[in-house]
C-alpha cells in the first residue's frame, strides 16, 4: 500500500464541521486531585477478560467460567481473585488516587495547544500528536488526535481533558506481606488485582467525566459491557498506545496536571509510571473522535515533529523507533 508523505498525509486530515459545534465547557477548568478514593465503585467496573489473560487462560469473562477446557482453572482462579480482592477493599489495602484537569484548547496545524484560561493569550503546554501516514485505498482521512480538537482558526474555545490515576499505593506493602510467608502466587494475584483496578479507575473516572465532571452526556447509560466495548462518546487516548505512540508525552501531561505532586505518581526517566498499577491519558469530548494507531511513519514527519518538540531528530527516531517506516 505504500505510504504517503507527510504533506499529503495532512492534506486528506479528518474534518469536522466546526461551524455546527459549541464545545461543552467543563464544569471546572485546571485540576482536581482524588486523594483517597473509593475501592467499591472500582471493583464494579472491573473488566475481568485481561485478567484471566494475564494467567494464560484465553476467553472471555464470563463466558470463560463455563469453558470446558479451562472453566474449572478459571473458577479456581476468579474464586481466589475475589477472596483477596474482599480482603483489599474491606480493609482498605490499596489507596486509590488520581488527578483530572480539564484545559482551554485548540490545535494548531498537528499540535494541541492548551492555554491558562478561557481568553486563549497565554498558552500553558503544548501536546504534540502524530499522524497517519499509511496509504489507504478507500480515500479514508489520515488521522490525528489534533483532528479532534477546535482549529485556532475557528475561533472556537475547545476543551482538552487530562488524567492520571493510580491504584499502586499500598501495594508494595500487601507485596511483602505475601513474599514473606513464601507465597509468591499470592503475591502475582495482587499485582494482577492492582492492574485491573488502575483500568477500572481510568473507566470509572471517564464515566464521571462524560456524565457530570464535564458533563458532555450526562443521559448516558451503559452496561459494564458497553464501557468494556467503547461505546461511550469520546476516547481517552494514552500516551505510548496507538494514537499517541511516543512515552516522552506523558512528561507534558504530568507537568499540566501537577501529577507528581498531587499523587504518589512518579514518571522514570524512560516515562514509565510507578506504581505500575498506573493509567494516564487525555479525554476529548467529539461525538466523532474515535480510536486508531497512527501505524508507521516517515523521516518527513520525524523531522516535522522533532522541531516541533525542539528536539533533536535522532532523539525523536529512538522514542519512535518501533514506529519508524525506515531505517534510521
Amino acid at each position: 500500500r505504500g505510504s504517503l508523505s507527510l504533506e499529503d498525509a495532512r492534506a486528506r486530515r479528518f474534518t469536522i464541521d466546526w461551524t455546527a459545534v459549541d464545545p461543552p465547557r467543563p464544569s471546572f477548568l485546571g485540576t482536581t486531585v482524588f486523594e483517597d478514593y473509593p475501592l467499591e465503585p472500582l471493583v464494579q467496573a472491573i473488566d475481568w477478560s485481561p485478567f484471566f489473560h494475564a494467567w494464560e487462560i484465553k476467553g472471555r469473562y464470563p463466558d470463560v467460567l463455563e469453558d470446558p477446557i479451562q472453566g474449572a482453572a478459571a473458577r479456581d482462579l476468579f474464586a481466589e481473585a475475589k477472596t483477596l480482592l474482599e480482603d483489599i477493599v474491606s480493609r482498605r489495602l490499596l489507596r486509590p488516587q488520581g488527578v483530572i484537569g480539564f484545559f482551554p484548547a485548540n490545535a494548531v496545524g498537528d499540535d494541541i495547544v492548551l492555554y491558562r484560561d478561557t481568553t486563549r493569550t497565554e498558552t500553558l503546554a503544548t501536546v504534540h500528536t502524530l499522524r497517519q501516514q499509511a496509504a489507504k485505498s478507500d480515500g479514508r482521512p489520515s488521522l490525528a488526535l489534533a483532528d479532534f480538537v477546535a482549529p485556532m482558526e475557528s475561533g472556537l474555545t475547545d476543551y482538552l481533558g487530562a488524567f492520571a490515576v493510580t491504584t499502586g499505593v499500598g501495594l508494595d506493602d500487601i507485596v511483602e506481606r505475601f513474599e514473606r510467608d513464601h507465597d509468591d502466587y499470592r503475591a502475582i494475584l495482587a499485582k494482577a488485582l492492582a492492574d485491573r483496578l488502575a483500568e477500572a479507575f481510568a473507566e470509572h473516572l471517564h464515566q464521571r467525566v462524560r456524565q457530570e465532571l464535564w458533563g458532555f452526556a450526562p443521559e448516558e447509560s451503559l452496561t459494564n459491557e458497553d464501557l468494556i466495548h467503547e461505546a461511550y462518546q469520546g476516547i481517552r487516548p494514552a500516551p505510548g498506545y496507538p494514537a499517541c505512540p511516543d512515552h516522552t508525552e506523558k512528561g507534558t501531561l504530568f507537568d499540566v496536571l501537577h501529577a507528581q505532586t498531587g499523587t504518589d505518581i512518579r514518571l522514570t526517566e524512560s516515562f514509565a509510571m510507578v506504581p505500575a498499577s498506573s493509567v494516564a491519558g487525555y479525554y476529548f469530548w467529539h461525538p466523532e473522535a474515535r480510536y486508531f494507531g497512527v501505524g508507521k511513519i516517515g523521516r518527513d514527519q520525524i523531522e516535522d515533529y522533532a522541531a516541533r518538540k525542539r528536539i533533536e531528530p535522532a532523539a525523536a527516531e529512538r522514542w519512535l523507533a518501533p514506529s519508524l517506516n525506515y531505517e534510521p
